[in-house]
């Protein structure tokens, strides 16, 4: 079991405010720390990994890693972190990179056959791409087989394909090492295919707290599916008009009467749902 407990100023995106999370986390568990940007979420990770100070406790199975007393250094916390910029030693090859890590080669050569790098083992990160390096750093962070495995938005930068890939590789090392993941993530359909559990911050303080399934399923009414948007342009054909929106990495269009027309203005964030297969849209 992990039990954090935490207090912490910050200068937020609306201003000053106070990080106070308080969660216990079941050991091989996998959990989404979402929420808008400014929210806390690198804080906290930065927090349990001991790169940040903060008031409260943290404690892992019998090890107190923050308390009042003392706080444990970060290469005592036996964690893995994956960071958005892969943060990979140039000079060195990806073998070389997970070694410095922990110097044994069977786990490292296990790890890149794992995930399909064992061909690259010998190259050096310049020449890769930004899914194979995402890759090594991945493999370099489970070297130490850590009880507890942090990744900061480490898909962030791929495109919708290789985050597909990574996301099962992920998983699968999750599964196989057994340790306890807590991921930040923007991505709704990340966060579903990934955890098990979702935790949604908004200005440092958690909102949400539950399954995938409850916490990014949820609808109004008798709605089929809700997503949010921005309105991108309106546009006037005939007698209709037609709504652009740009929901994630998708466009979309969606037929409006006059009415909801002119309740709309350009760069408007949106709802878009259906009910009875018939698309709706209204302000967020």
């Amino acid at each position: 079991m992990i039990a954090i407990d935490i207090r912490k100023p910050l200068a937020g995106s609306m201003g000053e405010m106070t990080l106070q999370v308080s969660i216990e986390i079941e050991e091989h568990a996998f959990v989404a720390i979402a929420g808008e940007s400014g929210s806390g979420k690198t804080t906290l990770l930065r927090t349990v990994a001991g790169l940040e100070k903060a008031d409260g406790k943290i404690t892992v199975g019998d090890e107190i890693w923050l308390d009042a007393k003392s706080s444990l250094p970060p290469q005592k916390r036996k964690i893995g972190f994956v960071f958005q910029d892969y943060a990979l030693f140039e000079n060195m090859t990806i073998l070389q990179n997970l070694l410095f890590v922990e110097n044994d080669k069977t786990l490292a050569t296990h790890l890149l056959n794992l995930t399909s790098l064992e061909e690259l083992a010998h190259r050096h990160p310049a020449t890769l791409s930004g899914g194979q390096k995402q890759r090594a750093a991945l493999c370099r962070a489970l070297m130490k087989r850590p009880k507890l495995l942090l990744m900061d938005e480490p898909l962030s930068a791929l495109d919708p394909a290789m985050r597909t890939r990574l996301q099962f590789d992920i998983l699968r090392l999750h599964k196989e090492f057994g340790t306890t993941s807590l991921m930040v993530s923007h991505d709704p359909s990340e966060i579903y295919r990934l955890a098990d559990r979702v935790v949604v911050l908004d200005h440092g303080k958690i909102i949400q707290d539950g399954t995938p399934a409850e916490v990014l399923l949820k609808t109004a009414g008798s709605q089929k599916f809700s997503f949010k948007g921005e309105l991108l342009d309106i546009l006037k054909r005939d007698v209709i008009h037609i709504a652009v929106v740009a929901i994630g990495q998708q466009i979309v269009e969606v037929v409006l009467d006059e009415a909801e027309a002119n309740t709309l203005s350009i760069g408007d964030i949106v709802t878009v749902s259906t009910k009875a297969f018939a698309p709706t849209i209204s302000k967020a």
